[in-house]
Parts: structure tokens; C-alpha cells; sequence
């Protein structure tokens, strides 16, 4: 019998298709698919889904190891409201408390106790498995200096109500964000383990997952998962802090979903890559965001296994960064987003990306939508560079 392949891609251009075989023409992928937000990505599309047997490719999960989402219901009497009538005040005191930007990190920030003490429980059990000591040396080094910051490029945060929403006692807060410069570095060492090169460790280079490095990088990997929840987890913290301080009152966090879209999970024997594609289970929770102007949603997935269980990321670039930033007028970015506050970020800006709704109506047999989330508030930094993923 021969490779499963599907392609239910929108847009995609020649490059990416190109890039999308190269992946699943090895000879140890057994099935492959390709979402419909995809587009060109760093050795492996984004938005592809890799089933292979035997083998792991450290390239095909990428730099930011264990990158993914929460959605988290924020309570309190009336916030709705609250959160609309101080959005200025809201911003200010959200970017105060959380590192946003490119190589941001904890100076001055504190970690609360319960992630400090999550994080030497996920140290210690990464010691028990098979690792790279100057890797651990590493991560205890530098792992709580990450804790809690978002970072730039496309992980955001945002706080949203829901379409037709009647409460005002809840509002959506959804962080989008991995495992920082600690996953950046770790990830680009087992590349380089994996090529035997310090330069050409940019391609398609398979480990077997029975060798040594084969079982420590995937030690690494339920490290950095664990790691980036731990990360989302501790802003949320920080989000709901600053606003119960800001409004004088307890804010309550009730934690729905987590996913994650970069990572390789063993399941029956084989291993699924997933770079910037997201489980879609029977019954799953999901989340699957547009842009900055047209918000998230909350899914569930069907189990599709033409879709490889799996579901888009989000709604996938249209433009490269730097077209991005040629194309869009801070005028144009300005009048698609009124009403919602931002620092207006061009090469993130709503034209910049694919259109959400198309993606959800490609995938309605992969996912239902539960609820759609509209942006009130949005956080974000430039990543500075013109690579996309």
C-alpha cells in the first residue's frame, strides 16, 4: 500500500508544494497532509503533518519547540465592561508586567512561586531521562529567565469576547507563544547533531528514534512542551494579576484549552511531526486563530484521519514580511483595525494573512467551531527580521 497524501492547502504556491514533497518523498514517512493554511516554512512547510516510522527530524518541528496556545476565561463582575471603557490602562499595565519583544527577557519581572517550583519539577525529570549534560547546564541556566515573556513575529496576546456575547462577567484571554530562546537554542543543537554540521544543518536530517541522540532529543521534546505551557501559564498569571490590580478586585483564570502546533508525538508505534498544525482529535479542544482583527476560535476536532487528526494553526501568511511591510499603509492597518487596541505591527497586520473564514470552511470536516472570539485588545512586537516561521 502506498503513502497517504493529502492537500487541502489554499493559495499555496509552487515553493511550498515543492518543499511539501521533499518532505514525504523519504522513505521512512508513511503518510503526510497539508493544511490549508500552509505556506513556505524552514525545511518543512507550515502546516504540514509528517507520519513517519523508525525516524524523527528535529528540522521538520523547528527552532521553537513545543510553540502553541491557551485560551483561558477571565471572571469577574462586569470585566467586560471594565476592560472596554480602560483599554489604554489595560494595555499599559499588561505590556508593563509581561516581556514582549524580541530577546526580552526577566529583568525586574518576578516569577511566581508556583512556576518556579513547576519548573525544578520539569528540570529534574528531564535529568532522569536521556540527555546532553551541557544541554541540562543550559536549560537550568537560563530556563527561568524565559518564564512568562512573549517574545515577537506572530505570538501574541489578546483579550476577546465572545460573537453575540450576553455576559459581562467574562472576557477570553489567548496567548500565543513557545519556549523562547531556550527552545531556540536547544532545537538548533540537535539539528546540528542530526546533520553532523554546524552549517548545513537546514535540511532534512533523520534520527533514529532507538539511538542515543535519537531518545535524548525526545526527552527534549517533552521538556520544551512542558516548558512552553509552563511560560503561557505563568503570563497568564500575570495578565490576571495586573487586571485585578488595576480594576481592585479578584480576577479568577479558569483554564480551557492548551495546544501546541510544533512537535513530534509518538502514537501506535509511529511518530506524527507537526509543524504548525494542531492535533484535531474526536473530541479535542482546539484553538485556531485568524489575525488581529478577525480573532480565534474555539473548536473541537471530528477525527478526520484524511486530515491526518490534525487541523491549520491559524489562517497562514498571504504576504512575506517584508511584502508586508511594502504593501500595507499604516493608514490602511489603522482604519481595518478601529476599535481594537494594538501598537499596529504592519508585517502582522490582517491583510498579511490568509482569509480565516476560507480556512475554517476548508477544514469543517477536520474541526467545529464552538465559539468565535473578537479582539478587544491585542499585544504584539515586530520580530524584526523577514523570516516567517
Amino acid at each position: 500500500m502506498g503513502k497517504k497524501i493529502f492537500d487541502y492547502s489554499i493559495g499555496s504556491d509552487e515553493a511550498t508544494e515543492r518543499q511539501f514533497k521533499e518532505c514525504y518523498s523519504q522513505k521512512f514517512v508513511l503518510s503526510a497532509a497539508l493544511m490549508p493554511d500552509a505556506h513556505l516554512g524552514y525545511v518543512a512547510p507550515i502546516g504540514a503533518v509528517l507520519v513517519t516510522k523508525d525516524y524523527i527530524v528535529p528540522s521538520w518541528v523547528g527552532f521553537d519547540i513545543g510553540c502553541g496556545m491557551i485560551a483561558v476565561k477571565l471572571e469577574g463582575k462586569n470585566i467586560l465592561e471594565k476592560i472596554k471603557e480602560n483599554k489604554d490602562r489595560v494595555y499599559e499595565i499588561v505590556k508593563t508586567a509581561v516581556p514582549m519583544g524580541l530577546g526580552r527577557a526577566n529583568k525586574g519581572h518576578e516569577i511566581s512561586a508556583d512556576s518556579k517550583r513547576k519548573f525544578e519539577e520539569l528540570l529534574g525529570k528531564f535529568q532522569k531521562g536521556p540527555h546532553d549534560r551541557q544541554v541540562y547546564q543550559f536549560i537550568k541556566s537560563v530556563g527561568l529567565r524565559d518564564l512568562g515573556t512573549l517574545g515577537a513575529g506572530n505570538h501574541f496576546l489578546s483579550l476577546n469576547e465572545e460573537e453575540k456575547q450576553k455576559s459581562r462577567d467574562f472576557a477570553w484571554l489567548i496567548i500565543h507563544c513557545g519556549s523562547r530562546g531556550l527552545g531556540h537554542e536547544v532545537a538548533k543543537r540537535y539539528m546540528i547533531k542530526s546533520s553532523g554540521s554546524k552549517t548545513e544543518f537546514e535540511k532534512t536530517h533523520p534520527l533514529k528514534a532507538n539511538s542515543e541522540t535519537g531518545k535524548e532529543y525526545l526527552n527534549l521534546l517533552d521538556f520544551g512542551l512542558e516548558y512552553s505551557l509552563l511560560n503561557r501559564i505563568e503570563i497568564s498569571k500575570r495578565v490576571a494579576r495586573s487586571l485585578s490590580s488595576l480594576f481592585n478586585e479578584e480576577i479568577k483564570s479558569r483554564f480551557w484549552v492548551n495546544k501546541t502546533h510544533n512537535h513530534v508525538i509518538s502514537e501506535s508505534g509511529k511518530f506524527i511531526h507537526r509543524k504548525g498544525a494542531t492535533p484535531a482529535k474526536k473530541g479535542e479542544k482546539g484553538i485556531i486563530p485568524g489575525n488581529m482583527r478577525d480573532g480565534s476560535f474555539l473548536v473541537r476536532g471530528l477525527g478526520n484521519s484524511k486530515f491526518l487528526n490534525s487541523s491549520s494553526h491559524g489562517a497562514g501568511r498571504a504576504m512575506s514580511r517584508t511584502q508586508a511591510k511594502k504593501e500595507i499603509t499604516m493608514e490602511q492597518m489603522k482604519k481595518e483595525m478601529d476599535g481594537i487596541k494594538t501598537n499596529f505591527v504592519i508585517d502582522e497586520a490582517p491583510e498579511a494573512y490568509k482569509n480565516i473564514f476560507e480556512v475554517m470552511e476548508k477544514q469543517r470536516s477536520s474541526v467545529k467551531i464552538m465559539k468565535h472570539l473578537v479582539p478587544l485588545i491585542n499585544w504584539q512586537e515586530s520580530s524584526g527580521h523577514s523570516r516567517d516561521y
